[in-house]
């Protein structure tokens, strides 16, 4: 007995003496551990604040993604000071501020290391149509209008923030007269069908709110206040394609698509001089 109490007593001291090293073991490697990231992330830092890590001139701003604007131009929208620390700059402040350019629809920022820069992909808003709006003036005879820029969603945008950044901007052919804010919504859908139509189409006239009248390689197109038949009327519109062919153009006054299902050529002064009787309308042969 007393020779086994000896040995448990040692055995026990033993195990006392390991379990003291362990833990010496374990709070060396806490306190290396805490040196090591503390010194990894001192490097970050010192080599973060060097002169080689920021951004020296706007020519450091990669811009992707534009197709109108140039890319000097884009760079221009972005205001840093130079030379400016790269981990000083914030990417979520400079795409708000360019997603407020009326000419950008959507931006995406991002920093970039190697070389040291920033990303920038952007979502121009394409001009699709010129549009002359009239201003409001106090002088009914004499109305003043301004001029800027459709794109596909109706926005309208003054033609100077295309201009001013591009002055060898290529203008839309498709030119629009009038457009009453509650046309915007309509507007979508007009240009969607317009768009793949295989007839030109120049001017669209809003002016008159109960007529909307297209102007096309076909003569005046009359459609009547926009409606949810529009999508019938491009169709019979496309239709007519072939009217030159039966009926000389020089003597259409208008088309009237307002019921789709019963178009009306109207023929002009030209016809009436010929035949010195009064207008008749026809309709096209199929």
């Amino acid at each position: 007995m007393p020779g086994m109490l000896s040995v448990s007593r040692t055995d026990l001291a033993q195990r006392r003496q390991r379990l003291r090293r362990r833990r010496q073991f374990k709070n060396f490697q806490k306190v290396w551990r805490t040196f090591a990231v503390a010194s990894i992330a001192g490097g970050l830092l010192w080599i973060a604040v060097q002169p080689m890590w920021v951004i020296k001139t706007s020519k450091d701003i990669n811009i992707s993604g534009n197709r109108v604007l140039s890319d000097e131009s884009i760079q221009s929208l972005i205001t840093l000071s130079y030379p400016h620390f790269l981990l000083r700059v914030k990417p979520s402040q400079i795409t708000e501020s360019l997603q407020k350019q009326p000419t950008i629809a959507k931006a995406r920022v991002s920093r970039r290391l190697f070389p040291p820069g920033l990303q920038v992909k952007i979502q121009e808003r394409i001009p699709v149509a010129i549009a002359q709006l009239p201003k409001s003036s106090h002088n009914k005879s004499n109305p003043k209008t301004s001029t800027g820029l459709l794109d596909a969603t109706g926005l309208w945008i003054p033609l100077e923030k295309y201009t001013s950044h591009n002055s060898q901007l290529e203008l839309p052919k498709l030119k629009i007269i009038g457009f009453p804010q509650q046309y915007r919504s309509f507007w979508t859908k007009l240009y969607q069908s317009i768009d793949t139509l295989d007839i030109q189409i120049t001017e669209i006239d809003f002016r008159d709110q109960t007529n909307m009248i297209l102007k096309t390689e076909l003569g005046e197109i009359h459609l009547g206040s926009p409606s949810n038949r529009l999508p019938e009327q491009i169709e019979t519109l496309s239709n007519l394609r072939e009217l030159p062919l039966q009926v000389p153009l020089q003597r259409i006054d208008y088309i009237n698509l307002k019921n789709p299902n019963s178009p009306i050529i109207q023929m002009n002064s030209q016809k009436r001089a010929n035949n010195s009787q009064k207008p008749k309308s026809r309709k096209p042969r199929n």
